[in-house]
Order: structure tokens, then C-alpha cells, then sequence
């Protein structure tokens, strides 16, 4: 049944450490949980352990294979960006979005390069797309800018990548009084979309720091909880998560988390 109603969208992949689960007198770092969020249905698909931050990357194939994500798109930070992660997302039947930053050098340099002389261009070609949205609100003006691309077929890692289909940035530009910033996150696909799309799907996946993380953490207090005791961390972060797919269901009253 869940199956169905994700059918379609972005399953963000993300990982959250459980700061205070740490136990020095046994010598046990803190927990660190892999999340998949279904971005817009607002649930949690399902979550697994892991020993440390750096351990997602072998974490994330055992998640991806306990889920039906055919027909989704899933998306994943740069810990993430691996050409065997990539493959897995494929072979699942499912699209990958994944971020590059500097774990991918040499791919992260090709397509900075390639997508920040993109963003100088005053028109693209039928095989490069731009979107741009502004939001203004709280004294604050946000305005997003998105390049994409699927003339790929020059970056020496391509044939690394199963279906690379496209590459993309997103500029997000912040006024906030006198005070503005600019930053860009470059990223690669297996999708075949339009600037507009690709970014929607960006912007889909930082949903699951603000409706699942900092939820667990203002809600629910898990970085307050002290619980360390053998399955404890992990059962009490289970249990939470289920609270949030139940809760986020319920339509009767309106009242916060």
C-alpha cells in the first residue's frame, strides 16, 4: 500500500546521528541512523543502524534493498555519491539525484566547470534547461536559480555512472537586510527532466531535515534523550519515527508535533 502512494517521488536518503546515545564508561560512540523519508506522502519508509557517519555508504544498498522504490526518485547527499549506490538505486528500478562535492574530485571539478560556464549563458540550447523561483517573506528574499544539462557525454567518469542521464546546479541567493550569500550544489541524475523538475526534486529532498530531522529534535528532544543501554537508542529512534508516520496522518485536529 505504501508502495503505491510513493509511487513517483522523491525518497530522500539521509542519515542523523542520536547525540547523546554516546556511552564513555563502555567506551560506545553515539548511534547513527539512515533514514529514507518519502518526501511528499510525509512518512518514514523504513531506517537501519549504522556504527558511524562513514558506514552510510555501505548502510545505504542494505536500506535501498528492504524498500519497493521502483518509480521513485531517490535522492541522496554527497556521502552517498557512489557509483555502486547508483547502480543499486537503477537495478531497483528507481531514479537516482545525488549531490557531488569534493568525495568525487575529479567528477565534482568536470561539471563545476562545465555547469558554472552554463550559468553564464544568455540562452540554452534544446539540450540545457533554466528555472528560477523567488520567495520573499520574514524581511527575507530568497531567490533559486537552476542550470541543467544532458549533453554528458565528455566527462571521462561517465560510463562509471549506470544511466547518467543529466547534470544540474542549484544557485540559491539569500537577501536577508543588509546582509546576502550565494551558494551552488552540483548535482547528477539518471532522470531526464526539465530545470524546473530537477529542482523541485532538490528542493524535495531537503525536506527530510526539516519534516523528519528537526522534528525528531524539537518534538521528539532525541538529541536530549539519554538512553544507552544495549538495543535502547535504536528502539526508542524506531519507535519515534513510527510516532511521526502516525502523527503526520492524522487530519482530525490541528495541533504541532
Amino acid at each position: 500500500m505504501i508502495a503505491e502512494t510513493t509511487q513517483g517521488e522523491v525518497v530522500a536518503v539521509d542519515g542523523k546521528t542520536l547525540r547523546r546515545s554516546y556511552d564513555k564508561s563502555d567506551g560506545k560512540a553515539a548511534i547513527h541512523m539512515v533514514n529514507a523519508w518519502a518526501s511528499e506522502t510525509d512518512i518514514v519508509l523504513g531506517q537501519l543502524r549504522t556504527s558511524e557517519k562513514s558506514n552510510e555508504i555501505t548502510a545505504i544498498p542494505e536500506l535501498l534493498d528492504m524498500l519497493e522504490v521502483s518509480g521513485c526518485i531517490v535522492s541522496i547527499d554527497a556521502m552517498g555519491c557512489q557509483t555502486a549506490i547508483a547502480e543499486k538505486i537503477r537495478d531497483k528500478g528507481a531514479d537516482y539525484l545525488l549531490a557531488v562535492k569534493g568525495n568525487q574530485d575529479t567528477l565534482y571539478e568536470d561539471i563545476k566547470l562545465f555547469l558554472d560556464d552554463l550559468s553564464t549563458k544568455a540562452s540554452l540550447v534544446k539540450s540545457k534547461s533554466f528555472h528560477e523561483t523567488l520567495d520573499k517573506g520574514h524581511g527575507r528574499i530568497e531567490i533559486r536559480r537552476c542550470w541543467v544539462s544532458t549533453d554528458i557525454d565528455w566527462p571521462d567518469q561517465k560510463d562509471k555512472w549506470k544511466d547518467l542521464a543529466m547534470i544540474g546546479v542549484v544557485e540559491s541567493e539569500r537577501q536577508e537586510g543588509k546582509s546576502e550569500s550565494i551558494s551552488r550544489r552540483y548535482f547528477i541524475s539518471s532522470l531526464t527532466t526539465d530545470a524546473e523538475h530537477f529542482m523541485s526534486a532538490v528542493r524535495s529532498h531537503w525536506s527530510v531535515e526539516n519534516n523528519l530531522h528537526w522534528v525528531l529534535d524539537i518534538g521528539f528532544r532525541e538529541d536530549e534523550n539519554r538512553v544507552r543501554k544495549d538495543h535502547g537508542p535504536e528502539n526508542l529512534a524506531i519507535f519515534r519515527q513510527m510516532a511521526i508516520n502516525l502523527l503526520k496522518q492524522e487530519k482530525s485536529v490541528k495541533l504541532g508535533v
